[in-house]
C-alpha cells in the first residue's frame, strides 16, 4: 500500500485544487522579499497543476503575525509568483485566474488552533488538496491537517522529493554516515542527536552549540555562548556508549567582542581566555571536518559553523560547504541558516538535496511523526 498519493495518482483536469505551499519568505522593513528561494521551490507543483488543467488556489502562512498585519500580507508573494511563472496570479475575488493566492493563513486565529470551521472555509469549493509545504508539515494546523481531513489529498512534488531525500538518512543509510551539526543551541537538536548518534558513524559539532559540549568536557570556553541547562545532557552524550562518535572542534576563531570587525585570533580550544568569544571553527577543525566528510557516503548538515554572515567568521562554514559540494556521497543540507549559507557561498547546485524545511526535517530525523504527512495517508488506502 502506498504511504500517500502523489500528483501521479490523481487526475486534476478541470479540478479546483487547493495547494498548501511554504511561501514563508524573509521580508525587509519595507515588506519587500529578500530571498525568494521558497517561492521558487514551490513552482514545480503549481506549474504542473496548471499545465494539467487545474485551477489553483495557493495558501501559506508568512511570518508570525498576531492577527491581520499589513506587513505580513501575501501580496508581495503573489506578485513574485506571477513574475516567476508568467501566470495571472491574483488575490481576493476574481473571475477565474490561473492561480489565486489566499491571504496569510495566520491572519486567522483558527489556523494555528486547527479550527474545523476555518479548515472548512479553506476546503470549500476545492476538489483536491495538495500538501506541498514541507516546512510546515510538523505542525497540526488548519491548512496542514484540517483541510486534509475534508478533501481528497495528495503530496506535491516538493513534499514528495523532501520525504524521499530524508529517507536516505533514516532508512538504512549507506555508511560511512556523517552528521554535521552547528547553530546556536544544543536544545534545538538534542532529540536529533539522541536518536541518530547510535546510527551515524561520525557526528561533527561546530557552531555556537559546540561550546556547551566543550564546557561539558571541561574545556575553558571564555565568554562564548553556553546553555548551562544543557551541560549535563551534553556530558551524558560525550561519556555515553556512543560518545566517541562525537567530534568537537580542535580550534576556534575568537574575539573579545561580538562584532563584525575587530581583532580576532585562532586559538586552541584548551586555551580560550576568560573574555574571548568563539565565533567560528578554526582551520585545523575545518580540515578535520572536511576530511571526514570526504570519506563519507551519506552526509547531512544542519547549522552553520560560525557567524557566517560576517566575513571574518565565514571560513569554517565555507570549508564544510565546499567539502560537501566535492563529496561523491549523498549530501543534504537542512535548516534555514545553513541552506542560506550554501546558496550565498555558491555551492547550492553541487549539493544533492537542499531542504526547504528546518523544524520538519529535524523532527523526521528525530524519528517523530509529521502530522501533515500522516493526514495524507488515509487517502492512499487502497491506492
Amino acid at each position: 500500500m502506498k504511504k500517500y498519493l502523489t500528483l501521479d495518482d490523481v487526475d486534476v483536469s478541470g479540478s479546483r485544487v487547493l495547494v498548501r505551499s511554504d511561501l514563508n519568505v524573509p521580508l525587509d522593513e519595507d515588506g519587500k522579499i529578500t530571498d525568494d528561494f521558497r517561492i521558487r521551490a514551490a513552482l514545480p507543483t503549481i506549474e504542473r497543476l496548471v499545465a494539467d488543467g487545474a485551477k489553483v488556489t495557493v495558501c501559506s502562512h508568512l511570518g508570525r503575525p498576531r492577527g491581520p498585519n499589513p506587513h505580513y500580507s501575501m501580496r508581495p508573494v503573489a506578485e513574485r509568483l506571477g513574475e516567476l511563472t508568467g501566470y495571472e496570479v491574483t488575490m481576493g475575488k476574481h473571475v477565474d485566474p490561473e492561480v489565486k493566492v489566499l491571504e496569510n493563513t495566520r491572519f486567522e486565529d483558527g489556523e494555528t488552533a486547527n479550527d474545523p470551521t476555518f479548515a472548512a472555509r479553506l476546503a470549500e469549493g476545492h476538489d483536491l488538496f495538495v500538501q506541498d509545504a514541507f516546512g510546515s508539515v510538523h505542525r497540526a494546523h488548519a491548512s496542514t491537517t484540517g483541510v486534509a481531513a475534508l478533501v481528497k489529498s495528495a503530496a506535491g512534488m516538493l513534499l514528495d522529493r523532501e520525504l524521499r531525500a530524508f529517507s536516505r538518512f533514516t532508512d538504512d543509510p549507506e555508511g560511512p554516515y556523517t552528521m554535521v551539526l552547528g547553530g546556536a543551541k544544543v536544545s534545538d537538536k538534542l532529540g536529533l542527536i539522541q536518536n541518530l548518534l547510535p546510527k551515524v558513524d561520525e557526528m561533527l559539532i561546530g557552531g555556537g552549540m559546540c561550546f556547551t559540549f566543550l564546557k561539558a568536557r571541561g574545556e575553558p570556553v571564555g565568554a562564548s555562548m553556553v546553555q548551562e541547562d544543557m551541560i549535563e545532557s551534553s556530558a551524558g552524550l560525550l561519556n555515553g556508549e556512543y560518545g566517541k562518535k562525537i567530534t568537537l572542534p580542535l580550534d576556534v576563531v575568537a574575539s573579545t567582542a561580538f562584532t563584525k570587525t575587530g581583532p580576532n585570533r585562532i586559538v586552541d580550544v584548551h586555551s580560550l581566555t576568560e573574555h574571548e568569544i568563539g565565533l567560528d571553527i578554526g582551520p585545523s577543525t575545518s580540515n578535520l571536518f572536511a576530511d571526514i566528510i570526504r570519506r563519507s557516503n551519506t552526509i547531512f548538515w544542519n547549522g552553520p559553523m560560525g557567524v557566517f554572515e560576517w566575513e571574518a567568521y565565514r571560513k569554517g562554514t565555507d570549508r564544510v560547504a565546499s567539502a560537501m559540494a566535492a563529496s561523491d556521497g549523498f549530501t543534504a543540507v537542512g535548516g534555514g541558516d545553513s541552506a542560506s549559507a550554501v546558496r550565498m557561498l555558491g555551492y547550492a547546485e553541487q549539493i544533492d538535496h537542499l531542504s526547504t524545511g528546518g523544524g520538519a526535517g529535524l523532527e523526521l530525523l528525530e524519528g517523530r511523526p509529521l502530522p501533515g504527512v500522516e493526514a495524507l495517508q488515509r487517502w492512499a488506502q487502497g491506492a
